[in-house]
């Protein structure tokens, strides 16, 4: 990717990693341990963004 990009580009791509977080640790207490995955999880290997 360049070292350039458009600031609308950058805030997706800031979105992106904000997103791709674990479930915080009080959550799974709340839930009893039922949400301990997130299912919006991604890879950065295996899947792509759209641009």
């Amino acid at each position: 990717m360049t070292r350039n990009k458009p600031s609308a580009m950058k805030t997706r791509l800031m979105k992106a990693v904000k997103q791709n977080r674990r479930v915080p640790a009080w959550v799974m207490l709340r839930t009893n341990r039922n949400f301990l995955r997130h299912p919006k999880r991604r890879s950065w290997r295996t899947h792509r963004l759209r641009r």
